[in-house]
């Protein structure tokens, strides 16, 4: 059986201008890297601006498990499907992290013939996107320790800087640092510490911008600390926030490249759906929507993670609303949540798993069950997109079809994105077209002007399931200090662990009577919204035993091998 790389480097490319002259993109719209890729111009969104969107799909699923749901997969699938049937549609997802790509994920261009191609450039530096935040974000900090270094003019206290180091790899040696080591030529001694690049603010900005305007706005209102009588301290202040939008300048226009049938995908931004809001940007998906008749974007992990924030954060600042959302599952990972299992990232897959097992799906059901009931909060149609693998039996399969359409689902349709890309997900195709032609009455979880512990208590009892919420001293503090800054009014972006819908990943299935502990909270001021740890909760992952990394080489004619 060949790699989903292998599978990649067999399809030849067509010319990215090809690609975009199909979907109504000029040439002098095009900024070209190469044959293959190229950026666009955001004066398409201008020129397009009175014509009326296409529909609009999110795609998230059950709480994600090491056996892979397939939700990437089955974006690019359904876009694959939905070109199959005759209409127009553009995928928009998020450009991969270094860290997981080179860490314990691996690649993240879909799979076998439902990927994103050229593949390599997809997985690795793309246009440098990642890069330009990552110095953007890098600069800000040392022109804010270079600030009280230097006579610190505003008054700044270091104690209350908030502004961690960003680097896009997986290195939890680097979580917590001393920096200033060596006496005064090289600064003065604070502790800190990195995240991971995608977990910046700097990305959460350029996702949710809507114009080069908006971005200067937004980094100009970055929460860095305060001075020593209480003031909030912006890059503004210091005066780097023009830097770090001049460094943004190319990083604002989406990225297009094509699929393995030749289709559109818009790659925009890249924050992570457990530490960040989890989807790609609002640029991408609206200039696509003037450009397709349906556009299907992906959110991070789970309906309770990614697709929560897309509708309570990206659909605030966008404006937008879905006309459907998709749910993927499998059958092994709803096994999974039966807890009969244990799967441990990394290590062969329990053999009992590739049997059938009727009561364990039944059984697992319950966590598909509380994602669909997730989406519903929002009065949105679901449609359960069963990912297939060689190993389901078709009893299986009903089982899940059955409890899906009786938990409220408009339909549950198998796919087989993997082996057959759009002739294998053109029932799929057809089962969201018909629900997205229903109408819905869209409706955020909570309204903006609760204070900050009630929308955090709103999120964790209805779309998590805890029984309440308990506050360390630390997140009670920052609650305080945030209400007085005025900051209370934005909306709630919980970093919790994707691996259970409770802040332990331990926990599968549908956890019952749980408290959810807030460790700290923090406030991305310029991004547009409060940001509560739950649990140990980490900004920086680290490296498993065997790196994916180890895997990946290059031959003697420049060919990538080992990437997934």
């Amino acid at each position: 059986m060949r790699s989903d790389l292998e599978i990649a480097q067999s399809i030849q490319p067509v010319p990215i201008t090809k690609v975009a002259s199909s979907i109504g993109i000029n040439e002098d719209e095009l900024e070209l890297y190469g044959h293959y890729k190229a950026k666009i111009s955001l004066n398409v969104l201008e020129r397009l601006q009175d014509k009326p969107n296409g529909k609009y799909i999110d795609v998230t699923a059950i709480t994600p498990t090491p056996l892979g749901e397939g939700k990437t997969l089955n974006t690019i699938g359904l876009s694959l499907g939905l070109n199959k049937i005759g209409k127009k549609a553009i995928c928009c997802i998020r450009q991969p992290s270094l860290g997981p790509v080179f860490g314990i994920k691996g690649g993240a261009a879909g799979g076998g013939y439902s990927q994103v191609i050229p593949m390599e450039d997809f997985n690795l530096h793309l246009t440098g996107d990642v890069h330009a935040i990552g110095m953007a974000h890098n600069l800000c900090a040392a022109f804010l320790d270079n600030h009280i270094l230097k006579d610190n003019l505003l008054d700044i206290d270091p104690q209350s800087i908030n502004w961690r180091r960003v680097i896009d790899v997986s290195d939890r040696f680097l979580r917590n640092v001393i920096i200033g080591l060596g006496g005064p030529a090289n600064g003065f001694l604070r502790q800190t510490g990195f995240d991971i690049t995608e977990a910046s603010e700097v990305m959460a900005i350029l996702a949710l911008t809507t114009t080069l305007k908006d971005l200067r706005e937004r980094l100009g209102k970055i929460f860095l600390g305060t001075t020593y009588d209480g003031k909030p301290i912006t890059p503004e202040d210091i005066k780097v926030a023009g830097s770090m939008a001049v460094l943004l300048k190319d990083a604002i226009k989406p990225n297009l490249i094509q699929t393995t049938e030749h289709t559109p995908c818009f790659v925009h931004t890249g924050p992570f759906g457990n530490i960040a809001h989890g989807n790609s940007s609002i640029l991408a998906d609206k200039t696509a929507l003037k450009l397709a008749d349906y556009v299907v974007t992906e959110s991070g992990f789970g309906a309770d993670c990614g697709a929560e924030k897309f509708m309570n954060i990206k659909c605030r600042y966008s404006g937008l609303t879905p006309d459907c959302v998709v749910l993927v599952c499998s059958v092994r990972a709803l096994k999974m949540h039966s807890g009969r299992f244990k799967v441990v990232a990394g290590k062969p897959m329990d053999e009992a798993l590739k049997q059938e097992h009727l009561q364990a799906v039944e059984e697992g059901c319950c966590n598909l069950k509380k994602q669909i009931e997730n989406i519903l909060m929002f009065k949105v149609p679901v449609v359960v997109a069963i990912n297939r693998f060689a190993t389901d039996t078709d009893q299986e399969l009903e089982i899940i079809k059955r409890k899906a359409v009786e938990y409220g689902a408009e339909d549950a349709v198998v796919s087989l994105a993997h082996a057959k890309g759009g002739e294998g997900t053109k029932e799929l195709a057809e089962a969201v077209s018909k629900a997205a032609d229903k109408p819905n009455n869209f409706e955020f979880l909570y309204p903006l002007d609760l204070s900050i512990q009630e929308k955090i208590e709103i999120i964790a009892q209805k779309i998590y399931g805890a029984k309440a919420v308990k506050y360390h001293p630390a997140a009670q503090k920052k609650i305080k200090q945030y209400t007085e800054l005025g900051f209370d009014k934005l909306p709630i972006c919980m970093a919790k662990t994707h691996l259970s819908l409770s802040h332990d990943p331990a926990l599968k299935g549908t956890p019952k009577d749980f408290i959810l502990p807030i460790e700290d909270i923090r406030a991305s001021v310029g991004a547009g919204f409060i940001y509560p740890l739950c649990g140990k909760m980490r900004t920086m992952p680290g490296l498993p035993s065997t790196p994916c990394g180890t895997n990946v080489d290059i031959d003697e004619n420049g060919k990538v091998r080992g990437l997934f």
